[in-house]
């Protein structure tokens, strides 16, 4: 019998169309049994972080943001760069990560769809997931990039070689066991 693996895909981007977005959504399509995905869409729910404000009960968004990364076996994140550094709302998303035991020592990988290679956000990233202790799936992590017009009207990258990478990031994420 095999048991589904929880795959939590998290996108640091709040436009509309975002090649970030459509490359999460790609993963579901792609996912191989028995990837489970499932898609958090509450960054632009999230209150800015104050830590006076990180207790119980907490702010129904984050406890649920909280809630879907414990209940997942894995995060899977993919973010644009704004003004060289990842976006505040995503920004905001895992500050309020920090303080929650959730991601501790989780699986945790990303793919990097821009074409300018967002170095800094990526950069940025490491730095704070450092700080939230998660296990980093350097196997899975991957700069996939990504235009908008290979996005087709269902939301979806169709480009062959673009959807195998994404499905090799899922594997390697999937096939990876906690240390």
């Amino acid at each position: 019998m095999t048991t589904t693996f929880q795959l939590l895909t998290i996108c640091g981007s709040t436009r509309s169309g975002s090649t970030n977005a459509a490359v999460l959504r790609t993963v579901a399509a792609v996912a191989p049994d028995p990837v489970v995905v499932d898609d958090y869409d509450g960054l632009t729910d999230l209150p800015h972080f104050d830590p006076d404000d990180d207790r119980e009960p907490l702010p129904p968004a984050v406890a649920d943001l909280r809630g879907r990364v414990k209940e997942a076996d894995a995060v899977l994140f993919c973010t644009p760069e704004y003004a060289g550094a990842l976006p505040g709302s995503f920004k905001n998303l895992l500050d309020w990560s920090v303080g929650a035991e959730a991601m501790y020592r989780k699986p945790v990988a990303w793919i990097n769809a821009s074409f300018s290679g967002a170095k800094n956000a990526y950069a940025s990233l490491g730095i704070v997931l450092g700080y939230l202790n998660v296990d980093l799936v350097e196997a899975a992590c991957a700069h996939i990039p990504v235009t908008r017009d290979m996005v087709g009207q269902d939301g979806l990258i169709h480009d062959d070689e673009v959807r195998r990478r994404i499905a090799a990031v899922v594997t390697a994420l999937a096939a990876h066991r906690p240390r």
